[in-house]
C-alpha cells in the first residue's frame, strides 16, 4: 500500500496492491438514534428534510418530531433599523397562525406512514434558530435534520441562515439537507409506488 498526493487537487490517494487489497478492520462506533428533530417551514426543502428524517427513523426505529416555529417579534422591537414601526400581532392573528401551522403539520404527519412514531409541535419565539436549539435541548434529541436553500453571498448576509445558526448552537449533530444535491434517500411516495408495480 502506498499513499500519494493527487496531481490536481489537495486530495490524498490511497493505492492498494493486490496482496493487501483489504484495509485492516477497524471498530466502528454503534449508531443509536432514538429521537430525531425535523424543523419545517412547509417549503420544498423542509419536505425533503422530513423525508430524510422519516428514512432515518425507519432504519433506527426512532421517533420523529416535526417542529414549526412561528416568529413573533416583541411589540417594542422594530421590523428593521430602517423601519421604526414595530411588528404588532394581536392574539387573534397569532392564534389563527398557530391553528394553520398545526393543520399543515398534521397533514405532513399523516403522510409519514404507520410504522413510524411521528409527533408534531408548533412553538412561538423571537427567532426560529433559538427555538429549534431550545427544543432539541429540552427533548434530548439525537439528531436534527433541516433543509436549507443554500443561499450565499449578499442574500446570506441580508437574510441570515437559520440552518447555520442551528449548526453553531445545537446540542446534537445536525444534518443539513440542501436544495440541489446527490440524494441518498428517496421519498416515501416514490418507494411505495415502486413496490406496487
Amino acid at each position: 500500500m502506498k499513499i500519494r498526493a493527487a496531481r490536481r487537487s489537495q486530495d490524498v490517494v490511497l493505492e492498494m496492491k493486490p496482496r493487501n487489497g483489504v484495509l485492516p478492520p477497524i471498530s466502528l462506533p454503534e449508531v443509536s438514534l432514538k429521537r430525531i428533530l425535523v424543523p419545517v417551514d412547509f417549503s420544498k426543502q423542509s419536505r425533503k428534510a422530513m423525508e430524510y428524517g422519516l428514512s432515518f427513523a425507519r432504519q433506527f426505529n426512532a421517533e420523529v418530531l416535526l417542529l414549526h416555529v412561528l416568529e413573533f417579534a416583541p411589540a417594542a422591537m422594530p421590523v428593521s433599523p430602517a423601519s421604526p414601526m414595530p411588528i404588532i400581532h394581536d392574539a387573534m392573528t397569532q392564534t389563527a397562525w398557530r391553528e394553520s401551522a398545526a393543520k399543515q403539520l398534521a397533514a405532513w404527519r399523516n403522510e409519514s406512514g404507520k410504522p413510524i412514531a411521528v409527533k408534531a409541535s408548533v412553538r412561538d419565539g423571537v427567532s426560529a434558530h433559538a427555538e429549534i436549539v431550545k427544543a432539541a435541548t429540552e427533548g434530548n434529541f439525537d439528531l436534527i435534520i433541516l433543509g436549507t436553500q443554500g443561499r450565499t453571498g449578499l442574500a446570506h448576509l441580508l437574510i441570515g441562515s437559520t440552518a447555520e445558526r442551528v449548526v453553531r448552537h445545537a446540542p446534537c449533530p445536525v444534518l443539513v439537507v440542501r436544495e440541489r444535491e446527490h440524494d441518498f434517500v428517496t421519498s416515501h411516495k416514490e418507494t411505495s409506488s415502486r413496490s406496487k408495480t
